[in-house]
């Protein structure tokens, strides 16, 4: 029998593509956040160089690539950890959909998740049949929750949950034995003080986990801080238990990273000034975009990081969405992220620096679809 999962919901998009592709100058994307820039050529020579890859690779990933995943928490933040502690996975979005099962949490059990929150984490809960929670309050988190997902910076609204939120997240998780995973992909692109100048905080920083990390991950991609969306490149970290139950899964189900994207991740992870050079290209898109929204009469809420800015007509989502395919722009409504989106569109900033400025105008000049 077919498990009864929920429609996907950019699905929904098809006939608002169809509107904004119709305007003069084409369709201007911002649905989604997949990069649109280049992969830094010093990761594509590594993937190069690595290409002669006749053996099977390592579920565990090398021993240089858990190396460098440690390290990387430590330079960007503080955090110190063993290669017992690290593990790449294929990219993060399989990893959040399976945990769930993996840690057998089944019928009966809850899975808690942010109440704006990309589906994914829904989706772990239905294909086990867990009970899926959105909530922002450990207080309200029930006995019987076996899995906490956090997300910070927050896809779609970009917020940054602050060290005593996160503690906070973290004793209650432990109060109720479960365990609670900070996704954590968008930390290099903060946009306002002080994260504008280095990463947000991670779940695993000894403030908020003490002198132990039981029961407590982090996941975290490269596809955003280094265009790497098609490598599928990403690992987690934390309670080295966990992950040895996690890792165990893995093997007998040959979810093997492929090894030159194994050496591309380790080459990445050593060098800061391609992220630095991408976050500067978003920062110059995202002060454009919000600069012609908020002229346009949008309020934008939250998007203190990451890549999308959580904006507001103070209308249904679907009727902000459809405004703005008359001006051949497509957007994502907040409703695909929990019932907290019902007011609002998720803006991506990944576009051309050309698709962004036509954007702009558009936005600036009012000019719609003549049958609009």
């Amino acid at each position: 029998m077919a498990l009864d999962l929920p429609d996907f919901p950019w699905d929904q998009l098809v006939p608002f593509k169809h509107r904004a592709a119709a305007y003069e100058g084409g369709i201007v994307d911002l649905s989604v956040g997949s990069p649109v820039d280049p992969t830094p050529e010093l990761v594509r020579t590594a993937l190069a160089q690595a290409t002669d890859a006749h053996a099977y690779p390592q579920v565990a990933g090398t021993p240089a690539l858990r190396q460098a995943i440690a390290d990387w928490y430590g330079r960007r933040h503080g955090v110190s950890l063993t290669e017992a502690q690290t593990l790449p996975t294929i990219g993060s979005k399989e990893f959040i959909a399976g945990l769930a099962l993996w840690l057998g949490i089944g019928r009966g059990d809850t899975v808690v998740f942010p109440a704006a929150a990309y589906p994914t984490y829904e989706l772990g809960a239905a294909l086990v049949g867990a009970t899926a929670l959105a909530s922002d309050d450990p207080a309200a988190w029930p006995v019987g929750t076996k899995l906490v997902w956090l997300n910070s910076p927050g896809n779609p609204d970009g917020r940054v949950l602050s060290i005593d939120e996160l503690r906070a997240a973290v004793t209650r998780a432990r109060e109720l034995g479960a365990v609670i995973v900070g996704d954590e992909c968008y930390a290099e692109l903060g946009w306002e003080p002080p994260y504008d100048t280095r990463p947000t905080p991670t779940i695993l920083d000894p403030r908020v986990v003490g002198d132990s990390v039981d029961g407590v991950l982090s996941v975290y991609s490269l596809s955003k801080q280094s265009n790497l969306a098609g490598y599928r490149a990403a690992f987690v970290a934390g309670d080295a238990a966990v992950l040895a139950e996690v890792l165990a899964v893995r093997k007998h189900t040959g979810m093997m990273p492929p090894l030159p994207v194994q050496q591309a991740m380790v080459v990445a992870l050593a060098d800061t000034a391609h992220v630095q050079q991408q976050k500067a290209k978003y920062r110059a898109r995202r002060g454009m975009l919000r600069r012609a929204l908020e002229g346009a009469g949008f309020r934008i809420d939250l998007s203190d990081a990451g890549l999308y800015l959580w904006a507001t007509r103070g209308e249904p989502a679907l009727d902000t969405v459809a405004w703005l395919a008359d001006l051949g722009i497509l957007v994502a409504p907040g409703t695909f992220y929990g019932a907290a989106g019902g007011q609002h569109v998720r803006v991506a900033l990944t576009a051309t620096d050309e698709r962004i400025a036509a954007a702009a105008q558009r936005l600036t000049s009012g000019r719609r679809l003549a049958s609009a």
